[in-house]
C-alpha cells in the first residue's frame, strides 16, 4: 500500500489552478506522488524514458485532463517548450511537472514561466507525517533516515547500503547529467568529508586544504549538491542587540544517515524536519521564512533560528539527552522574549518550562506538531 504524501492535498488544489511544479531529491517520493492521482497513470511521461522523450519532443501527449511530465528539466529547452505547452492547452488542462536539480533554479532569475505554475518542495518522512508518538519510532527515525525506501523497508543494514548506493548514483548521474564538473573523483572524497563537519561552521578554507584543491572548485562543487537536495546550508541570524558573527555558513544532510555522530545526527534530524516546514509554509500559503542558527563572538549558540519580516519567532536547541539550559539559548530569548524558545533532546525524559519561558522536552513535543 502506498502511504500518501503530506503534499497530495496541496496538489490537487494547485493543480486546479495553475501548473504544479514538484521538486526535491531523488528518491524522495515525487513520482509516486505523482501517480497517486486520478488517471495519473495514463498521463505519465519521464524524459529519461527514450519512448517518453521521443512522444514529447514529436508532441504526442497523452489523452485526457491531465499530463504528468517526469524529469523535463533535463531537456535543454524545457522552459520554453513548457510555457508553449501551457499558454496553448485546452481549456481545463492540468499539468504536473516533477523533477530535481534545476526545476527551482530559474525562480531567482529571468523566468519565463512567471505566474504559470506554483511550487512545492517533497521532503523526506518526518515525526509530523509519519505520526510518531513514541521515542522508540524517533529513534528508528533516525536510524533508517527518512527518505521511503530505506525507511520503509525497516532494515538498518539495508538503509546503508540504499545511502552509499544514493550517494555513488548523486555524483555519477545527477552531476554528471547536470553540473559541469570533471574532477568527480575529489567530489566524492568531498561527500565523504562533509558529514562529519554537520553542526559546525563550514570552512571552505580547510576543505580546500584537505582535498588539495582550489577555493572556486570546493565552493562550485558544494553550490552543485545543495542544487541536487544533497545537502542545504543555514546563515547566521544578527541583530543590533546580539554580537553575532556574520558569514560562517553551517551544513545538513537530506539523508541524516550519512552523520556518524548521534548528537550530531540528531542536530542535522531537527534542521530537516524545520526546513520541512519552513518550505511547506512558504509554498502553500505564501510566507517569507528564513531558516537561521545564532553564534556570537563569545561563542554563545543555538542551533536553529526561525525568522521572519527579520525578527526570530521559534529558538531550537538540540541535545542529545537530558542537560541544564543551554546558555547560548537564555541568552538570545533574554534579547528577543517574544520568540518561543525550545531546547529538545533526543533521549532525555524532563519536560518542563522554565521560568524565563524556555520549554524543556523530549523532541517529539515540538517535532509531532510540524508537517
Amino acid at each position: 500500500m502506498v502511504r500518501p504524501r503530506y503534499l497530495a492535498a496541496a496538489v490537487r488544489r494547485d493543480l486546479a489552478r495553475k501548473m504544479v511544479f514538484v521538486a526535491g531529491p531523488r528518491q524522495v517520493g515525487k513520482t509516486t506522488l505523482a501517480l497517486a492521482l486520478p488517471g495519473a497513470r495514463k498521463a505519465y511521461l519521464n524524459w529519461d524514458v527514450g519512448e517518453h522523450r521521443e512522444r514529447i519532443l514529436r508532441g504526442e501527449l497523452p489523452p485526457g485532463k491531465l499530463w504528468v511530465l517526469d524529469e523535463i528539466h533535463k531537456y535543454r529547452r524545457w522552459r520554453n517548450w513548457l510555457k508553449g505547452l501551457y499558454d496553448g492547452r485546452p481549456r481545463g488542462q492540468r499539468i504536473l511537472v516533477s523533477g530535481s536539480a534545476r526545476l527551482d533554479l530559474y525562480r531567482f532569475g529571468g523566468d519565463s514561466l512567471q505566474g504559470r505554475y506554483h511550487m512545492l518542495r517533497l521532503h523526506p518522512f518526518s515525526a509530523a507525517e509519519l505520526g510518531l508518538e513514541k521515542p522508540a519510532e524517533l529513534a528508528e527515525l533516525l536510524r533508517l533516515g527518512g527518505f521511503p525506501e530505506p525507511f520503509l523497508c525497516g532494515s538498518e543494514t539495508e538503509a546503508k547500503r540504499w545511502s552509499r548506493n544514493y550517494r555513488g548514483l548523486l555524483v555519477r548521474e545527477e552531476v554528471a547529467s547536470l553540473e559541469r564538473i570533471l574532477d568527480l573523483g575529489h567530489l566524492e572524497l568531498l561527500m565523504l568529508r562533509l558529514p562529519e563537519l554537520v553542526g559546525s561552521p563550514l570552512s571552505l578554507n580547510a576543505l580546500r586544504e584537505d582535498l588539495q584543491v582550489s577555493h572556486k572548485a570546493v565552493a562550485g562543487w558544494i553550490a552543485a549538491l545543495e542544487r541536487l537536495y544533497a545537502l542545504f546550508r543555514l546563515s547566521p541570524f544578527g541583530a543590533p542587540r546580539v554580537r553575532a558573527v556574520k558569514k560562517e555558513q553551517k551544513h545538513y544532510h537530506l539523508d541524516w544517515t550519512v552523520v556518524p555522530e548521534d548528537a550530531a545526527r540528531f542536530e542535522n534530524l531537527v534542521a530537516c524536519h524545520l526546513l520541512k516546514w519552513v518550505h511547506f509554509e512558504e509554498d502553500t500559503k505564501g510566507r517569507s521564512l528564513e531558516l537561521r542558527y545564532f553564534r556570537d563572538v563569545d561563542r554563545r549558540e543555538v542551533d536553529f533560528v526561525l525568522v521572519e519580516g527579520r525578527k526570530p519567532f521559534l529558538l531550537v536547541e538540540c541535545k542529545w539527552g537530558d542537560a541544564p539550559i543551554d546558555r547560548g539559548l537564555r541568552y538570545l530569548k533574554a534579547r528577543f522574549p517574544a520568540a518561543e524558545a525550545w531546547q529538545i533532546s533526543a533521549t532525555g525524559t524532563k519536560d518542563y518550562q522554565s521560568p524565563e519561558g524556555v520549554r524543556v522536552a523530549p523532541a517529539l513535543a515540538l517535532l509531532r506538531d510540524l508537517v
